[in-house]
């Protein structure tokens, strides 16, 4: 049994939790997602894509 959830929507929950919990404040929390958003648009994020989806493909690929 597999279970798939967007990355977005994880982080997103992750955000809002530590927001919530007092970890981050507002004010930094919309740099790091405006941050996010302009960094998608650089060269760097093909290199992340494939960074991301190798360490996606092996925590799928650990047996339990």
């Amino acid at each position: 049994m597999a279970i798939s959830l967007s990355v977005v929507l994880l982080l997103g929950i992750v955000l809002v939790v530590l927001i919530r919990g007092g970890s981050i404040k507002g004010g930094p929390a919309v740099v790091a997602v405006l941050f996010g958003f302009f960094l998608a648009s650089t060269g760097m994020a093909d290199d992340i894509q494939r960074f991301l989806n190798s360490v996606a493909e092996t925590i799928n690929s650990i047996q339990f």
